[in-house]
């Protein structure tokens, strides 16, 4: 079994090995998905450069009238939300991720879906972050939101290992 940091490792030797896949199917797969289609509000992210990247499909679902909320890192250890509502919304921010700067959101009852990036996944939804436990954290605060990860065919991988503290996701798409 690998640790969380060879993992890491490995993720990151194979992301040159392999082209992208197919952007739009996973992104269509997602927008069709059903808990997508009748959630208010959702939790996406702005990608970096080795996630799925998600402009199209955040500024698809403003337009359907959806409330988007994007992370924006705070502090070494926590993160908060804002709304987005376009790309004036964006600045970069910690790591060059692009981040939100539109209107605080703290109304976290209200999150439907949350989609998370991460650097690989399991099938039983287990899911490898950057080492940094933002999302985990983050996410613990929302018990009752569905959780979608999302990634690439090549960051799918047998197994992620985990820890008591890390959040499981109710579903992986890539």
């Amino acid at each position: 079994m690998m640790t969380k940091q060879e993992l890491r490792q490995a993720i990151r030797r194979q992301k040159h090995l392999h082209a992208d896949d197919d952007v739009s199917e996973i992104l269509k797969r997602l927008q069709q998905h059903p808990c997508v289609v009748k959630a208010d509000t959702l939790l996406l992210y702005s990608a970096l450069p080795d996630e799925v990247p998600t402009q199209s499909l955040l500024d698809e679902l403003v337009a359907q009238g959806k409330t988007v909320l994007l992370p924006r890192v705070v502090s070494d250890t926590d993160m908060e939300l804002r709304q987005y509502t376009g790309m004036q919304d964006l600045q970069a921010g910690a790591f060059g991720i692009l981040e939100p700067t539109g209107k605080l959101f703290t109304d976290y009852e209200k999150i439907d879906v949350a989609v998370v990036p991460g650097m690989a996944f399991d099938k039983k939804g287990h899911r490898l972050g950057r080492g940094k436990g933002y999302y985990d954290r983050f996410l613990r605060l929302l018990p009752n939101t569905y959780k979608i990860g999302i990634c690439f065919s090549w960051q799918l991988v047998d197994h992620v290992p985990t820890d008591e503290h890390d959040i499981l996701m109710d579903q992986v798409l890539s």
